[in-house]
């Protein structure tokens, strides 16, 4: 399993709430289609959080990296009423950061740590 994070800050006039519904309308829809693995959204409690650290972040799971792939080809090719399930997303979001993570050590490696 692979974790594609996205580190977001909102546009100023964005509200947090309107911007919770649009990403669970977007992730669910590609779960749904089978292109993720699941998701889960995160919000900064109280304000905690070191400088650069931004206010969401959003977790995408996906079994591999060919999963990943797959995803973002299939993302480029929606429909309509998906391509305005992203814009209403997106449309709220000032800046985005993202990284692709994995547990670690992985179970390939973990198999090579056996053998020795």
């Amino acid at each position: 399993m692979n974790l594609y994070h996205c580190m977001i800050e909102l546009k100023s006039d964005a509200k947090a709430l309107a911007f919770s519904a649009a990403v669970e309308a977007w992730m669910g829809l590609l779960q749904d289609r089978g292109l993720i693995r699941g998701w889960r959204l995160l919000r900064r409690k109280l304000g905690l959080a070191a400088d650069g650290q931004a206010d969401f972040l959003l977790e995408l799971e996906v079994d591999s990296m060919t999963a990943l792939d797959a995803a973002f080809t299939a993302i480029g090719r929606v429909d309509d009423a998906a391509a305005h399930r992203y814009d209403q997303m997106h449309g709220m979001i000032a800046r985005a950061e993202v990284g692709l993570y994995r547990p670690f050590p992985d179970p390939e490696r973990r198999e090579r740590i056996a053998l020795i």
